[in-house]
Formats: structure tokens, C-alpha cells, sequence
């Protein structure tokens, strides 16, 4: 009897199967879980809620309709990939973009992998499928670059390997973290690229930062002529120039210094107000000095 009811149970289809509260599976050791996990399943829409773990929060609204159209004549292609939270219930791990585009269309159903994972394991799957598969913008994927690294407790070599990157690569994504907000922004929005923003980031100074940024978005400049621009900064950088000492302060200073044999320095302004500097290398040479300075009152 009990052969009888596996068969019919798994005659129904897979569907049917993960509807049936005898043979829910929750985890890859129940019965039936060989079946169901690493296997392309026709879910209903209404049983799949958004990952709160994508990387990727905002959707090219125009770019979303066109792959709408191209379900609504061709289906989905690509299965979505989903993690099993509950009875009859999933959670996105990737795939959002073909999720909300079949919900346009009005589809009910959408095929998906099924998988079991926990928090952890899904937010890796998530993070990691999205930065391979998705048209992410670099601010979004330098984001999730930071979330692997600190929620999964990732380093960065370790990260690299993960995705397949080499460290540099990862290190070039998390350095456009230290940009200003608004320029991350802007980079986000399509107005700079990640060129851009690289030759920003070698910008120190935040209000200069902002005044080639927006001379960028102003003069449309290519990231050649950004980086000419961030060069053509540092070298304006004036250094602080040595006070130019009076006729009468330079001259004192060297008959001072021959007199107390010592490497005397002295300040002085214009007005002729200044101040003179003795240094001594112990007790012994202060006192040489004063004796010196003594002989001569």
C-alpha cells in the first residue's frame, strides 16, 4: 500500500507533489527531497515572495517591459531560482527581474530550481548568482561585494575565488564605496561611469571631488579627460611656501649661528617682529651656549 501511494503521489507531478502536506519536504534528507531539489518545477506566482537579500534594488522600468513582451510570446526560458521556506511557500534567490516581468504579463505560474538553504546560504546564493548573471550597476555590485564580506565573513581573496574575479577587480569595486553619495548616485543613475568614478576616488578632497564630478556632467568628459583633470588638481595643489626672511634677520641669523656654533633659526616679518630658536643637544651644551651668550653681555 504504502509503494502504491508513493507512486501515485509522484504521478501528480512535481507540483502537485509539493502541495501534498503528506510529503512536504523540508529539508534534502526527507523523502521525495531527490525529486524535488536541483529540479525545474512550475511554481504559482502567488506562493513566491521577493528576496529581502537582493543586491539589486532598482529595475530599468522600460527594459522590464521589453523582456515582458518577450515572455508573453516566448515564456520563460530561464527558470528562476527559488529557496523552499514553508508549506507551498518559496522565497526568490535569483531571478526578480524574470519574476515581476511574468507577474506583468499576467502569467501564474513560472518554472524554478528549487532549493533548500537557510538565511546565510541564501544570501551568498543570492549575492553570488546576481554578480555573475545580472546587468547590476558597479555600485551595486561593489554593494554586494561589502555584504558578502561582512555578513558572510568573506576576505577579499577568499570573495575572488568565490566569484571568479581576480582581487584587484574586487578591490576596484569596494574603493567606489568611499566615492560621496551623490556621486555613487549619479554612477547608479548612468550619468558617470565606473572610469569615472575610479579617477575620482584619487580625489582627497571631498569639495574638489564635487567640482570635477560635476564639471564631468557639465562638460561631458570622457575618463580620459578626467583623469588629465584629477592629475591637473594635484599639481595646482600650491605648497606652502618658506616665509622669505628680512635682510636684517638673515644676516643675524648666520653671524649668530657662527658665533654660538650652533644652527640658529630665526623668524621674523615684515613689520620686523619675530623670534630666535637656540637648539642644544644636552646639559652640557645649554650651558655652553649660555656661557657663550654670558661672555659677550
Amino acid at each position: 500500500m504504502a509503494k502504491a501511494t508513493k507512486k501515485q503521489a509522484l504521478g501528480r507531478g512535481l507540483s502537485a507533489l509539493l502541495k501534498d502536506p503528506d510529503n512536504d519536504i523540508k529539508s534534502v534528507a526527507d523523502k521525495h527531497a531527490d525529486q524535488v531539489v536541483g529540479h525545474i518545477v512550475e511554481l504559482d506566482l502567488n506562493s513566491i515572495e521577493v528576496n529581502p537579500f537582493q543586491p539589486r534594488t532598482s529595475f530599468n522600468e522600460e527594459a522590464l517591459g521589453e523582456l515582458a513582451t518577450s515572455i508573453r510570446e516566448l515564456g520563460v526560458i530561464q527558470p528562476i531560482t527559488v529557496r523552499k521556506v514553508g508549506f507551498d511557500q518559496y522565497q526568490l534567490v535569483s531571478g526578480e527581474r524574470r519574476y515581476r516581468a511574468s507577474k506583468m504579463v499576467g502569467l501564474s505560474t513560472i518554472p524554478a530550481y528549487i532549493r533548500i538553504a537557510n538565511d546565510q546560504e541564501s544570501l551568498e546564493m543570492a549575492l553570488v548568482e546576481n554578480i555573475q548573471r545580472q546587468d547590476l550597476d558597479p555600485i551595486e555590485i561593489a554593494l554586494s561585494y561589502q555584504r558578502l564580506i561582512d555578513e558572510i565573513q568573506l576576505t577579499q581573496e577568499a570573495l575572488s575565488d568565490r566569484i571568479g574575479k581576480n582581487r584587484s577587480t574586487v578591490t576596484n569595486y569596494l574603493r567606489l564605496l568611499k566615492l560621496d553619495p551623490i556621486i555613487q548616485t549619479g554612477m547608479r543613475d548612468g550619468f558617470i561611469s565606473m572610469g569615472h568614478g575610479r579617477a575620482l576616488i584619487n580625489v582627497s578632497d571631498p569639495d574638489k571631488q564635487m567640482d570635477i564630478y560635476q564639471k564631468i556632467l557639465s562638460q561631458s568628459l570622457s575618463v580620459r579627460e578626467t583623469e588629465a583633470l584629477v592629475r591637473g588638481s594635484k599639481t595646482q595643489a600650491n605648497p606652502k611656501k618658506k616665509p622669505i626672511l628680512p635682510a636684517f634677520a638673515r644676516d643675524g641669523e648666520q653671524v649668530l649661528g657662527q658665533q654660538l656654533d650652533s644652527k640658529v633659526k630665526v623668524s621674523a616679518k615684515p613689520s620686523g617682529k619675530g623670534s630666535i630658536s637656540i637648539p642644544f643637544k644636552n646639559a652640557e651644551d645649554f650651558q655652553r651656549i649660555l656661557n657663550l651668550i654670558r661672555r659677550e653681555n
